[in-house]
């Protein structure tokens, strides 16, 4: 029998996953990453709730159940990342460095060493023989977070929610009656839950204050309490008076001087052309040629040419950012990505 670890987070994915597989003969153990314990000024942790509501689930199910603890590894390998790629005045993406450091890397090196064939997790996605594919529904598809992954560590996991909607593993959920049917989903930066960017970014730097400056004008409008907080395109959290809003077209970091404009239409706030870093290919290199990008995740898929590590968007996509992913897909399948360099507009 095929012995399966399942990643349970203690949510309603990962708990179907568990029950899933369990119906489909394999012999499943649950494991809960303990990740991150730390809690913060006005908001408590729930990685201890998220526990005690894995451990319920699994109990439901008649299935083992272990704690790996990475919480070391993970505040080296993903939450100093998260911090010094702010402080370098990028935008990094923390999930998609888990995926690559700890779920597909320590936990499946763990399960491996613990006697597990395979792992599985409740990301919405499909693979096969170690291909990452778009998951059946497109609106809830996770595969722009999990582009960094190895096709080593594809070739040993289970999608089994790749080929439903939510809201259908929310109505198989409740037929199971499991514990974590109705829980809703986490919000927020992946390892402390609601707690906003800047708040949690305030417990380990310490902003400069500088000006708010208008790129076309030079006029200083205001004051801002860090440019580590503002990002491009951002329109919120400006104060700088009334009228037609204001957008972020760019940072000194620096000056700490934070660029602003009123103009949709700034080159600043376009980007056409991308110059990848950090590539990551899954298993073959893309060759030069055309395919189709996300941006963003959730970022409708948009018409590429590759050429040389330098993408070329059919058309122009706003607050492209430094230090954010590109994900390219080739129809369904995902083929890897990059981190966004510094190019030139349009």
């Amino acid at each position: 029998m095929t012995k399966v670890y399942v990643g349970m987070s203690g949510g309603v994915d990962s708990s179907l996953t568990a029950a899933l597989l369990v119906e489909q003969g394999y012999e499943v153990t649950g494991v809960y990453m303990k990740n991150w314990t730390q809690d913060l000024p006005g908001l408590k942790c729930p990685w201890a709730d998220d526990l005690a509501d894995a451990k319920r689930v699994a109990v439901q199910l008649g299935i083992d159940f272990e704690v790996f603890d990475f919480e070391n590894e993970y505040k080296q390998k993903v939450v100093e990342y998260m911090i010094d790629e702010y402080k370098l005045g990028r935008t990094p993406n923390p999930d998609i460095m888990c995926n690559q450091e700890v779920k597909f890397r320590l936990f499946l090196d763990a399960a491996l060493a613990h006697g597990a064939d395979m792992i599985a997790t409740g990301h919405y996605a499909r693979v096969q023989d170690g291909i990452l594919q778009l998951a059946s529904d497109a609106n809830k598809d996770q595969t722009y977070f999990l582009y960094r992954v190895t096709k080593e560590a594809l070739d040993k996991t289970l999608f089994p929610l790749g080929e439903y909607s939510k809201p259908e593993v929310r109505k198989m959920a409740e037929e199971r009656n499991l514990y974590t049917a109705a829980k809703k989903d986490s919000q927020g930066i992946c390892f402390v839950g609601q707690i906003g960017i800047r708040d949690f970014l305030r417990q380990y730097v310490d902003p400069e204050p500088g000006d708010i400056i208008d790129k076309q004008t030079g006029k200083k409008l205001g004051r801002h309490d860090g440019a580590i907080f503002y990002t491009l395109g951002q329109r919120h959290g400006l104060d700088i008076g009334g009228g037609l809003p204001y957008y972020v077209v760019g940072k000194d970091m620096a000056s700490g001087e934070v660029y602003v404009t009123r103009d949709l239409n700034d080159d600043s706030l376009w980007r056409k052309t991308i110059e990848l870093s950090s590539v990551h290919w899954i298993g073959r290199e893309a060759p030069d040629g055309r395919y189709q990008v996300r941006i963003r995740h959730r970022a409708p898929l948009v018409g590429a040419e590759l050429k040389a590590g330098t993408l070329v968007l059919d058309e122009p996509q706003r607050a492209v950012t430094a230090g954010q992913s590109i994900v390219v897909y080739d129809g369904e399948e995902c083929l890897g990505g990059g981190i966004v360099g510094f190019a030139p507009s349009r």
